[in-house]
C-alpha cells in the first residue's frame, strides 16, 4: 500500500499524520509546521479497533456527531507500569472532505488487510453464580459496549448449572462462530475446553480415553473475560485480570497457543489441565476449601494455613519423561513472553517434523502419523524415563508458570505456554520452616527451587503411583480413602494440631485446576499446542510487541 500523509487537526493543535505499511501514526507541529519527534503516537493498524467517520463521542454513551471533515479512530493504548490496556480514543480533523473520506477509507483498508483472523461472530459464555457473581455486570456493563464498537456479534448464554457451557459445546452446532468466549474464571474456562477438546476429537474419530491418542486442535479460538475467584489461566497468558484488556485481546484477534496436559486412571481420560495438576499441598488445600465455600475466595487462605499447620506428606513414586529439547530448563531464569522463541521452536516442529513422529508414553515407540495430523496434532518426542519414590509433601505438574496477582512469578517462573512440556516441582518430606521458606519464594524475586528437598524437571510425561496402591486398584469407583484412614501417610503434630486438623487421610487428592479427580493413581502427558487463545502472551516490560518487531511509546 502506497503511503498517505496529510496535516490533520486534533482539537486546536495541528499535527502530521502518516499511514504506512501497517503503521498509522500521527506527530505534533511547532508553530512553524515543523515536526515534534518528541511529541508522536504511532498505532500499528492491527490494533485499530474501528474507524467512524465523524465525531464519535462514547460518554456518558454512544452519540456520533455527523461532520463532513471528522473521523474518529478507535485504538488499543497501553496503560504505562504493566500489562493493562484501555481503549484508545481520537477525533481528527481532515483539511477538507475529500481527504476526511480517504482518510477513512485508507485506515479501514489497512485493518482488513491486516487483521483478517479478527472474530465477526462469538459464542458467549456468561457463569451469573461463579466468583464474587459479577460475571452479568462485567459482560453487558463493559464488554458488550466495546463489542458492539467492534462490530462483533456475540450469542449470549448464561450458563444454569455446572458442566452447561461444555455440554453446549458438545452437542450444539457451532458453525459460524469464530470463536468461544467464557465470562467468569478458571472453572468457567475448563469447561470450555473440555467441550472443546472433546467436540474435536469426536469429529475426528479420537478417543480420548486412550493416553496414547496424538489429539487433534480445534481451529476455533477461545476468550477469557476474568469474573472468577480465580482467573491464573488469564494472568499468565495476558499479564493482568482486566476485563477490557482481555475484550481488546478478543477484538483484535490475538491468537497464542496453549499446551494441555491430559490426566488418565489407566483407560479413562480424567481432565484436562492446562496449569496446575497438584497432590499433596494444594490437593489438600482444594478439599478442604470445597467444605467451606460458604466463606468464598477467603477460604482458600482459610484451607492454606489449615494444611500447613497439619504439614502432610505422602508417599508414592513418580515416573516421569524428561523433555528432549535442551533450549530451556525450569531454572534458566528466562520468561515466556510475547513472541517467545523456545515457544516459536515447537511451533516450527509441529509444522514441519515430517509424516514420521517419534513419541513415547509405555514403551519408546510409537505408530506413525500422516503429515496432516502432524501439522496439526499435539506431537510427544522421546525422552529419557526416570523413577523418584519417596514421602511428598507436594507433586506439582504445570504447563505455565501459574502465576497470579499473589504469586506474580508463578509455581514455576520460567515455565513456557506452548512448548510442548510441563514443569514438575517435587517437595520432599520436610519441616514447618522449611516448607515455610518455599512457599514464601513464590511471592518474591528469590529462587523457590534452590532448597535441599525441592526438585524440579520439565516433562513431558508423568505416572504416579501412591504407597500401598493396592487398596485403589481393588475399588476403581472409591477413588479416594475416608478422612479416618491414617495408613500411607505422614503427618507431624502435636495432639493440639489433631484437633484442630483432623486425622490425615491416607492419600492426598489431586488438584487438576482446581477441581478434583477420583483417582490418586495417574498418568498426565503433555499436549503441544492443543488449544488457541484470544491472546498474544505477557508482552515484555519495555513496551516491544511480540517480541521485538515495534515499539511504541506515548
Amino acid at each position: 500500500m502506497e503511503t498517505f500523509t496529510s496535516t490533520l487537526q486534533i482539537g486546536k493543535e495541528s499535527y502530521s499524520g502518516l499511514l504506512r505499511c501497517r503503521i498509522f501514526e500521527w506527530t505534533k507541529l511547532s508553530i512553524r509546521n515543523e515536526e515534534k519527534s518528541a511529541c508522536v503516537e504511532r498505532v500499528p493498524v492491527e490494533e485499530i479497533v474501528g474507524v467512524q467517520a465523524g465525531r464519535l463521542e462514547l460518554l456518558p454513551k454512544k452519540r456520533v456527531e455527523e461532520s463532513e471533515t471528522e473521523f474518529t479512530v478507535l485504538y488499543v493504548r497501553r496503560v504505562r507500569g504493566g500489562q493493562r490496556w484501555s481503549l484508545g480514543h481520537t477525533v481528527f480533523t481532515a483539511p477538507d472532505p475529500e481527504l476526511r473520506d480517504r482518510w477513512v477509507q485508507s485506515l479501514r483498508h489497512s485493518t482488513e488487510k491486516y487483521s483478517e483472523d479478527r472474530p465477526k461472530n462469538l459464542l458467549v459464555f456468561i457463569n451469573p453464580f461463579g466468583g464474587r457473581q459479577r460475571g452479568r455486570e462485567v459482560y453487558w456493563t463493559q464488554i458488550a459496549p466495546l463489542f458492539e464498537l467492534a462490530g462483533v456479534r456475540a450469542h449470549i448464554l448464561e450458563t444454569e448449572r455446572v458442566n452447561h457451557a461444555r455440554d453446549y459445546i458438545l452437542k450444539s452446532d457451532l458453525t459460524g462462530f469464530d470463536g468461544l468466549v467464557c465470562v467468569g474464571g478458571d472453572g468457567m474456562f475448563s469447561e470450555l475446553i473440555h467441550g472443546l477438546i472433546g467436540r474435536t476429537q469426536r469429529e475426528a474419530g479420537i478417543s480420548e480415553h486412550d493416553p496414547e491418542a496424538t489429539l487433534q486442535s480445534s481451529s476455533l479460538r477461545i476468550g477469557i473475560i476474568p469474573a472468577g475467584s480465580t482467573d491464573c489461566v488469564c494472568f499468565a497468558t495476558v499479564g493482568v485480570n482486566d476485563p477490557i484488556t482481555s475484550a481488546l485481546h478478543i477484538i483484535i484477534g490475538d491468537s497464542q497457543p496453549l499446551d494441555v496436559c491430559s490426566v488418565h486412571h489407566r483407560k479413562r481420560l480424567l481432565k484436562y489441565s492446562v496449569s496446575l495438576v497438584g497432590y499433596g499441598f494444594y490437593g489438600d488445600v482444594l478439599a478442604d476449601s470445597d467444605r467451606h465455600r460458604w466463606m468464598g475466595p477467603i477460604r482458600y487462605d482459610y484451607s492454606g494455613l489449615k494444611m500447613f499447620l497439619s504439614n502432610r506428606s505422602y508417599k508414592g513414586t513418580v515416573r516421569f519423561q524428561l523433555a528432549e529439547s535442551q533450549s530451556s530448563n525450569p531454572r534458566d531464569n528466562t520468561r515466556c513472553r510475547s513472541g517467545c522463541m523456545v515457544c516459536s521452536e515447537s511451533t516450527d516442529r509441529l509444522c514441519g517434523f515430517g509424516s514420521l513422529v517419534g513419541s513415547t508414553f509405555h514403551s519408546l515407540s510409537r505408530a506413525s502419523l500422516s503429515e496432516s495430523q502432524v501439522s496439526s496434532c499435539s506431537v510427544s518426542l522421546p525422552g529419557e524415563w526416570r523413577s523418584v519414590s519417596g514421602s511428598f509433601k507436594a507433586v506439582n505438574l504445570t504447563c505455565m508458570s501459574s502465576a497470579c496477582p499473589k504469586s506474580p512469578g508463578g509455581l514455576s517462573p520460567s515455565a513456557h505456554l506452548a512448548d510442548g512440556t510441563a514443569d514438575l516441582i517435587l517437595v520432599r518430606d520436610c519441616g514447618r520452616a522449611e516448607f515455610l521458606k518455599h512457599l514464601s519464594r513464590h511471592t518474591n524475586n528469590k529462587d523457590q527451587f534452590d532448597l535441599p528437598f525441592v526438585e524440579v524437571y520439565r516433562v513431558t510425561a508423568l505416572h504416579f503411583s501412591p504407597e500401598n496402591n493396592e487398596e485403589e486398584e481393588k475399588d476403581e469407583n472409591e477413588g479416594m480413602e475416608t478422612e479416618e484412614e491414617t495408613e500411607g501417610s505422614k503427618c507431624k503434630k502435636s495432639s493440639f494440631m489433631s484437633g484442630l486438623c483432623g486425622a490425615p487421610p491416607s492419600r492426598s487428592k489431586w488438584n487438576c485446576d482446581g477441581e478434583l479427580v477420583a483417582h490418586t493413581a495417574i498418568h498426565a502427558r503433555v499436549h503441544c499446542q492443543l488449544i488457541r487463545l484470544f491472546a498474544r502472551g505477557i508482552e515484555s516490560s519495555n513496551g516491544k510487541r511480540r517480541g521485538s518487531r515495534l515499539m511504541y511509546y506515548k
